[in-house]
């Protein structure tokens, strides 16, 4: 049904429209509770052996969703709803600010992708935190924030203004996220650079720390799939060192070229980050490096072309404890989380392996081993 009307109706709408028109909907429906209750009934059914402990948190299950759908934490008890097991907000900037000029998001509908340039368009930390403080939770999930530089910020001060987020969202956040991997902001993914990771890591977990001190809070950071594999290692060597909580793998990609792209030529060369089907194979390669790198020492979280249930297991089974999709969510519907959560419970019932914890990075390790 959903598909029927994606291709009637989404799929002649702006994508940037479409996105709003839907967010809206999630949104109606989590507060009128009778709905809600019928909805998170069908959509977000329980497999108790999903559960998964992640970053010193328990959850329903691994699979969230990404950042970048819920930018402004408007919706969190929708998606809930919807069956995701943790919900990312962001990312969010120190300042507000608009994003790119429009348009800015384009659906690849031949290669179930979407090439997006919206440039941390978001209402700022402080609201963000003024929203997340009001927040009443109708549905318990966990909620991860992920933090951006603002683009009027120069390279030089981005450290102090991941600091100013930091500050504002630490304690409305189960886990803070990092982003240095957008290929939206200028010079933003030459932070991922160890000697520019290092200060602004140590940075934004001292500010952490300093201002919610009666927990930690887990501290994870994003990299793109365009990273070499030898900076790879050093983002994980560097992760290890630092005594991060995580490393999230991966963002969007700037890449074209060797991906089979089916999509018409002049909407494959528009600019912005690529995400959905084409990245899969990419983003596990970059998962399966980093558990070999790290082993269970940091908790990783797949994200990058996880379409279904077998996705998911893939990225289990290469070392991802937490695992997250966004763009699928677009072709799919709202019975994609339903779907993925289903289909995993199959694969570990006809797995050898007891939990989804002894399934956690097993593929990696036989590969090691042989």
């Amino acid at each position: 049904m959903y598909k029927l009307f994606f291709r009637l109706v989404f799929r002649r709408m702006d994508p940037e429209r479409a996105h709003h028109a839907a967010f809206r909907w999630i949104r109606l429906a989590a507060r009128v509770p009778v709905l809600r209750t019928l909805a998170a009934a069908a959509l977000a059914p329980r497999h108790k052996e999903l559960r998964t402990e992640a970053l010193g948190l328990r959850m329903h299950g691994p699979f969230g969703l990404a950042a970048g759908f819920d930018k402004n934490a408007v919706a969190i008890d929708g998606m809930a709803m919807l069956g995701f097991d943790h919900v990312e907000i962001g990312t969010v900037t120190g300042e507000p600010q608009p994003g790119n000029p429009k348009r800015r998001l384009f659906r690849l509908v031949a290669d179930r992708a979407l090439i997006n340039r919206m440039g941390f368009n978001n209402e700022g930390s402080a609201a963000v935190a003024a929203r997340l403080a009001a927040r009443r939770p109708v549905f318990r999930t966990t909620v991860g924030v992920n933090i951006g530089k603002t683009k009027a910020v120069p390279e030089a001060e981005a450290v102090a203004d991941y600091v100013k987020s930091t500050e504002r969202l630490a304690a409305h956040a189960d886990y803070l996220v990092v982003n240095v991997s957008s290929p939206n902001t200028p010079g933003l993914r030459d932070l991922q650079a160890t000697e520019s990771l290092r200060p602004l890591l140590t940075a934004v977990r001292e500010a952490a720390d300093r201002t919610v001190t009666v927990r930690r809070v887990p501290l994870l950071v994003k990299i793109a799939p365009d990273l070499a594999d030898e900076d790879v290692d050093a983002v994980a060597d560097l992760a290890v060192e630092l005594g991060l909580d995580g490393v999230i793998a991966t963002n969007t990609t700037i890449a074209r070229e060797g991906l089979g792209l089916r999509s018409a030529p002049g909407l494959v060369a528009e600019t912005g980050g690529l995400s959905g089907a084409p990245l899969k194979e990419r983003s596990l390669e970059v998962l399966s490096r980093l558990y070999a790198r790290v082993g269970d020492r940091i908790t990783l979280v797949g994200v990058g072309g996880v379409e279904n249930a077998e996705d998911a297991w893939q990225r289990i089974l290469a070392g991802a404890t937490l695992v997250q999709g966004y763009s699928a969510f677009v072709y799919e519907g709202p019975f994609y989380a339903r779907a993925v959560h289903r289909g995993l419970a199959a694969r570990l019932a006809a797995s050898p392996y007891a939990t989804l914890a002894e399934a956690v990075g097993a593929e990696t390790r036989k590969k090691a081993d042989r």
